[in-house]
């Protein structure tokens, strides 16, 4: 009598031959590996509103006092360069459930707004740079409180007032690679930044935007160790070295999404400056 095998059999066979088959396939789908600049753009539905000025950065208007300092640029830290080319104000503060305790600031996302009469319908991209605790932000699953520049670009021509009187919106979103068109990562070192304690906000990553893991090395010192920095709030990233660090230092990145990795070789010199900005020759696409 010939063989019939069943599906209790075959299921596995089809399975082992598959990834035998084709492993490049089975193994990238790993969330933690994803390359953002590759994917399929998945959107979804949010609430959005508009705070600053209107043609501003959103982190430029009183309603910022309810969230964090006013000469921060907003809760990753990011100072007067949310209103500066690249950012060039089209920024947002976000809810809870994206801005995670800041691990997603520099994300970037689309947002699209189709059902008021003003509505271009057509998707922009903007970056997070601020956190928005309370109100919608908190109700809804996912909000943008976009800048006025931002959320005034989601309307036709002409229409940018009559878009952000609307109030409340339901947009469209989807996450998104950064793309600062050839624009280098950048570092400002932290103004309480001393020999024992080195801070930095770090900007312009291109891919995933945010990152999952810093280090620093000692270019001067005898062993090449990397030494594993902390997030201290938003894209602030420290080490508390509890000795005299010694420079020039070479920071690795790590991103968050797709676990890329570059390194920014002898970025910060001898001799850096608290308050000083430093531009590597690196970044992650």
């Amino acid at each position: 009598m010939a063989f019939k095998p069943s599906l209790t059999y075959l299921s596995p066979l089809c399975f082992f031959l598959f990834v035998l088959c084709f492993p490049q396939l089975y193994f990238c789908f790993n969330p933690k590996h994803l390359n953002l600049s590759t994917i399929t753009t998945h959107w979804s539905s949010a609430g959005a509103t508009w705070y600053g000025s209107p043609d501003g950065a959103g982190s430029d208007g009183n309603r910022l006092n309810e969230r964090c300092s006013m000469d921060t640029g907003g809760a990753c830290g990011y100072g007067n360069s949310v209103s500066q080319a690249p950012f060039s104000s089209m920024v947002t503060s976000v809810g809870p459930n994206l801005y995670k305790s800041g691990t997603e600031c520099g994300a970037c996302y689309q947002v699209k707004c189709t059902q008021h009469p003003a509505c271009s319908k057509k998707p922009v991209t903007v970056v997070i740079i601020d956190s928005c605790p309370g109100g919608v932000c908190l109700s809804d699953h996912a909000h943008f409180d976009l800048s006025g520049t931002a959320f005034g670009a989601m309307a036709k021509p002409g229409q940018e007032e009559n878009l952000r009187d609307a109030g409340v919106l339901q947009i469209r979103y989807a996450r998104v690679a950064c793309d600062y068109k050839g624009k280098k990562i950048t570092f400002r070192i932290d103004q309480g930044s001393n020999p024992n304690y080195f801070a930095v906000v770090i900007e312009f990553e291109d891919g995933d935007g945010d990152l999952g893991g810093v280090a620093l090395m000692e270019e001067s010192a005898k062993s090449s160790e990397w030494r594993t920095m902390q997030q201290s709030w938003g894209a602030v990233w420290k080490l508390d070295a509890g000795s005299t660090l010694q420079a020039p230092f070479s920071i690795k990145l790590t991103s968050l999404y797709s676990g890329q990795t570059v390194v920014a070789k002898d970025v910060i010199p001898d001799g850096w400056q608290p308050g000083a900005t430093y531009r590597s020759v690196v970044n992650f696409l």
